[in-house]
This record gives structure tokens, C-alpha cells and sequence, in this order.
């Protein structure tokens, strides 16, 4: 594969090979650095969109595996309004070894990865958030050693986090469970390549509406925003819709006792998730967002060195 857009592109062995090279890398990283293996690489980061967790977890990854990484802001490009997408494309692959764009519409990231001669990575779109599923992915395998029949459950909004979970669950097989409000479902051609990947693997996919029947048996519940950007005009009605959803420490009793609690970030702390369980013993919040560096690290590996 060239470029990394979506976790369902890669197999089961890809997958998990990248995992075990980002356990290798932050091993590395802590017994005195990691080796130079993409010396002389520069990502060019594209950012339509504000980013804490994306733009430094690009920036380090690169730095410590002795590359450099250049920040591109939605003001310097325009991303197919000062410019097309395919000339941006073609501009920047003279300049630099891979391209990581934090975009919109999911189109957007494909038009640059159809034009690019250079590897693309996804870095969040509008329909799905690969980086952070091979991050989730790295979390629950510190804690449980596997994600082989595990109970996943999210709890939330069926959107671009909820897509890219589920598929690496159902390649990895583990078994995904989601509870959402009626009208805020996964997209049904997300879910269509969930079932081919959980017939493979054996994992199992339920779709509910009732969050408690969800996290029975949990091994891990995760929730995310209730608003994510660009849909803030939203905001109001999805307020009214969404506070049966909150993962709160009467709902995360109700999972395994050993259960872990993650969340993408930024958290809406007294919306979807409580300050109790977000600073609580099940919270694996700040391990998450700092394998976001480590995961991706191993996709830099993988498609630069």
C-alpha cells in the first residue's frame, strides 16, 4: 500500500504488524531513542482543521525518528478553493517524502492520495479516523495483551471515530458494540465492510439504541464528542439528544470491572463523559492520545522508511 487512508485497506496482518512495530518503536523511544530510520524524510502536515493531538504527534513521530515534519495551514493552502486539489498535490510531491492532511470531506483526502506521487495519510476526515484507530487499538493492547475477543462498546454518535473503531475491531477481532440515538447511526456502507471484515475474523457487531444494554460485559467503552467540527450548528439539538449517552460511573459499573474508559480528545467534560470517570481508575484518556505518536509512528515507518 502506498498511503494510509482508511484501516479497512490493510489486512489483519498489516494491522497488527504496524502495532507491533509501534510497541517496538515506544520501547525504543524509552530505553534512550529511537533509531534514525527516516533521516532526511520530510512529512508536509496539511491542516483544514485546528488540531492539538494530530499536528504534535506528526511533528514529534517525525522528530525522533530523526526526519522533520513542515505545518501547513488551511491559510497558506485553501485546499481545492485558492487551488485544485490535484495541483496542490502535484506541487507538493517535489517537495517532500509524505503528505498528512487533517481534512473535511473524506474526498478531499482521496483526490490528494489519487494526484500525490508521494505516501498520504489520513489524519481525520469527515467518514473516518484511521490514525486514531490504530492509537485506540495500541491501548487496548497494553491493557489486555489482544484485542481477540474483547467487548469494544462506544457510546455516542455514529461518526468518523465510531467508523474506524469498529473496522479495526472486526479486522482484529474484536467483538464491536455501538449504542447511538436514533438518526445519528454508523453510515451503512461502513457498517456493509464491518460485516465482510467480522465474517473473516469472527468478531461480532451489535448496533443498539439503549447505552446500558451496550457496556454489559465491556471490556473497553469509549465515547467521543457529541458536536464535532463543523457541525456546530447542530450543537443545540444534539445537546438535547445526546445525555442519555454520557459515560458517567453509574454506566461504566455496569461494564467489566476491569473495563477501560477511552476517549479521542478533546473531551466535553460534563456532556459526554464525566470528570469522575475521565481522572478515574478506568480512564486510559492521556495513554491514548500519546500512542497517537507512537502508532503513527509505525505508519511513517512502514510507508517512508
Amino acid at each position: 500500500m502506498k498511503d494510509f487512508l482508511a484501516v479497512s485497506d490493510y489486512s489483519p496482518v498489516e494491522l497488527q504488524e504496524m502495532l507491533d512495530l509501534a510497541v517496538a518503536l515506544k520501547k525504543e523511544l524509552k530505553s534512550g531513542g529511537n533509531k534514525p530510520l527516516l533521516k532526511g524524510k520530510v512529512l508536509g502536515m496539511i491542516f483544514q482543521k485546528p488540531s492539538l493531538r494530530t499536528r504534535v504527534s506528526f511533528d514529534m513521530g517525525m522528530r525522533q525518528l530523526g526526519g522533520d515534519a513542515l505545518y501547513l495551514s488551511p491559510a497558506e493552502i485553501g485546499l481545492g478553493q485558492r487551488e485544485s486539489i490535484a495541483d496542490v498535490a502535484r506541487v507538493l510531491s517535489g517537495y517532500v517524502d509524505g503528505l498528512m492532511a487533517r481534512v473535511f470531506a473524506h474526498d478531499h483526502v482521496l483526490q490528494l492520495a489519487q494526484w500525490s506521487s508521494v505516501p498520504v495519510i489520513n489524519g481525520l476526515s469527515d467518514y473516518n479516523h484511521p490514525c486514531q484507530a490504530m492509537a485506540d487499538a495500541l491501548t487496548i493492547i497494553e491493557d489486555f495483551g489482544s484485542m481477540k475477543g474483547l467487548n469494544v462498546t462506544y457510546i455516542g454518535d455514529g461518526n468518523n471515530v465510531a467508523v474506524s473503531l469498529m473496522h479495526i475491531c472486526a479486522k482484529l477481532g474484536a467483538n464491536f458494540t455501538i449504542a447511538n440515538p436514533e438518526d445519528y447511526d454508523i453510515t451503512p456502507k461502513a457498517i456493509e465492510d464491518a460485516r465482510k471484515f467480522a465474517a473473516v475474523s469472527g468478531s461480532k457487531l451489535t448496533f443498539l439504541r439503549d447505552p446500558h444494554a451496550a457496556v454489559k460485559g465491556a471490556h473497553v467503552i469509549y465515547t467521543d464528542t457529541w458536536t464535532s467540527m463543523g457541525q456546530e450548528a447542530e450543537a443545540k439539538k444534539r445537546e438535547l439528544v445526546f445525555p442519555p449517552y454520557q459515560v458517567n460511573a453509574a454506566l461504566v459499573a455496569e461494564a467489566d470491572p476491569k473495563a477501560i474508559v477511552l476517549h479521542c480528545l478533546p473531551a466535553h467534560r460534563g456532556q459526554e463523559i464525566t470528570d469522575e470517570v475521565a481522572d478515574g481508575p478506568h480512564s486510559r484518556l492521556f495513554p491514548q492520545a500519546h500512542n497517537r505518536m507512537h502508532a503513527q509512528k509505525a505508519v511513517l515507518v512502514k510507508l517512508l522508511a
